[in-house]
């Protein structure tokens, strides 16, 4: 099932009993927070749930739309749209995430039809493919351009102001208000191809914002395409500002000049931000791709249906035609401003850091927008579901690059960068070593900070199962290896900011062929014939 837009998807989060209107008043600055976090967390095992009945709700409880926001009369936030299982394969149009994964397998395995039959087989497949790709709409049909505010008022000032909108401050020591369920928009200066990609942005005032895309994240490579083709020697570009991670004064930073960085000024990334946009298009911000698949493929292929899509008003960019609130401007290249601190989704505030600054050249939106949101903080929240649906969906593709790999599972406990538990059919001596090397090379994968490896025999999604054969199977001194590399922007206890270390743990069944010479016990189960008696007479022993 696709759905048309934001208001299609509530309309059936309501019918379904997955909904909850809230017209109490409540403020954007905190008390948002504080109640969808008691919400989220309800039929967990987690604490600080308040005064929620934790048997009342499904855990993660209900979305939420929030009919009455102090401060921004007749204004709605919707909250918590994909926060349980349920309803993160209701935003897919599938009865189990596992059915997109099959599917994407389905695809991967396509052979060559040999005949009328096989190649009717294959119009399902092809319809998906076909169905991947975005349409261009004309303005005048696209729902996001209903209010248009790009000029200036009788006193010079501009006509659009992002304080209209009710944009929350989530916990106490934020640096301020942030806008966190962005879908942000650039295009590859060399390349032209486009992304989307969620990098929340803190508002310094009605026409600026942070811009928080990590280092390793594709806007970011675009940012630094641009401050390359921006320079006289793009090698000494990327040295001297870290790969545009900070800010650098006009002249050398020592020896003879290699950039005149303030000749920078003026060079810019456009930038096009969507908010309330259809559920496929928003996850498809998070999902993990490769750089030459654009979001709107894989938002159209998650749809079955293509993205309807328009052109910006000011900016050289696409955007989703019916998205509540379209934001369109630049950033400056050379330009940095401090962003942060943020209560962010490891349960810590990433603290201050410098990010590029993104500049408002046009607000576009519906009329009586609604404000599409999220929190993050200690798990499990709402983006715990969006992460476990990325870890199934995603499976058959990791397959496809490292063969040998059963299942994997990222806890949400590890914040999905800090643990991966995976299963692999071992055949040959130290292939556990390779998994974790494999792992490491591969896309976003690389900032996985421990990795434990076990046998086939073993269900990863069992934690304590899990544990049993780490704290069995292990010699630490053998068994555990360190490394070094790109780690996690949010990870604040590595070494360096982005640089610091990763563990990988063998638990696997150690071989004589690795140098293990003492004999390897069975583990502990009972015999298929005993077990098939006691199932025969188990309803008579009144247990």
């Amino acid at each position: 099932m696709a759905y048309d837009d934001l208001r299609d998807w509530i309309k059936t989060l309501e019918k379904h009993g997955e909904l909850k209107r809230i017209s109490e008043e409540v403020s954007p600055d905190l008390e948002i927070t504080e109640i969808t976090d008691r919400m989220s967390k309800a039929g967990s095992r987690s604490t600080g749930q308040g005064s929620v009945d934790a048997q009342k709700y499904a855990p993660g409880g209900p979305a939420l739309l929030f009919e009455n926001v102090k401060g921004h009369s007749g204004h709605k936030v919707l909250i918590n749209q994909f926060g349980s299982e349920r309803r993160m394969a209701m935003a897919l149009g599938v009865q189990r995430i596992d059915e997109i994964a099959d599917r994407i397998t389905g695809l991967m395995n396509v052979k060559a039809p040999e005949g009328l039959f096989d190649k009717l087989k294959m119009l399902p497949q092809l319809g998906a493919l076909t169905a991947a790709f975005p349409k261009t709409v004309n303005a005048r049909d696209a729902r996001c351009k209903e209010v248009l505010l790009k000029g200036k008022d009788n006193a010079g000032r501009v006509d659009f102001d992002l304080n209209q909108f009710p944009i929350l401050k989530c916990w106490p020591h934020d640096g301020g208000r942030f806008i966190t369920l962005p879908c942000v928009h650039t295009r590859n200066p060399v390349t032209g191809k486009r992304n989307i990609g969620m990098y929340r942005m803190q508002v310094y005032d009605g026409q600026t914002t942070g811009m928080h895309w990590q280092r390793q994240k594709v806007a970011a490579e675009h940012y630094r395409e641009a401050l390359r083709a921006a320079s006289s020697d793009r090698v000494a570009a990327m040295a001297e500002s870290a790969g545009g991670a900070v800010s650098v004064p006009d002249g050398p930073i020592g020896g003879l000049p290699q950039v005149a960085f303030a000749n920078l000024k003026g060079s810019r990334l456009e930038v096009a931000v969507a908010i309330g946009t259809d559920p496929a298009t928003t996850f498809s911000a998070i999902v993990p791709a490769p750089p030459e698949v654009e979001e709107f493929m894989i938002a159209g292929f998650l749809r079955g249906k293509p993205v309807e899509i328009v052109k910006c008003e000011t900016v050289d960019l696409e955007v989703p035609a019916h998205a509540e609130i379209v934001l369109e401007g630049y950033v400056e290249i050379g330009e940095l401003r401090g962003e942060g601190p943020f209560g962010d989704h490891t349960g810590f505030y990433t603290m201050t850091d410098e990010y590029p600054v993104f500049h408002l050249t046009c607000i576009t939106h519906r009329k009586d927008p609604i404000y599409a949101a999220t929190i993050v903080g200690k798990p499990p929240m709402e983006d715990a579901w969006m992460g476990k649906a990325v870890e199934r969906i995603f499976l058959p593709a990791m397959k496809m690059t490292i063969p040998e790999i059963v299942d994997v599972n990222l806890p949400v406990e590890g914040v999905f960068h800090n643990l991966m538990l995976v299963s692999i059919k071992k055949s040959y001596p130290g292939q556990a070593r390779k998994v974790m090397n494999a792992i490491w090379s591969l896309g976003q994968a690389m900032f996985t900070k421990c990795i434990i490896v076990v046998d086939e025999d073993c269900d990863v999604q069992d934690i304590g199962e899990v544990v049993l054969r780490v704290a069995n199977n292990i010699d630490p001194e053998r068994d555990i290896q360190f490394t070094l590399g790109p780690v996690d922007s949010l990870d604040h206890a590595s070494r360096l900011p982005n640089y610091g270390s990763k563990m990988g743990i063998d638990a696997t069944r150690k071989w004589k062929a690795e140098g293990f010479e003492r004999p390897w016990p069975a583990m502990i189960e009972m015999d298929a014939a005993t077990k098939a008696r006691v199932d025969a007479i188990w309803a008579k022993l009144g247990l």
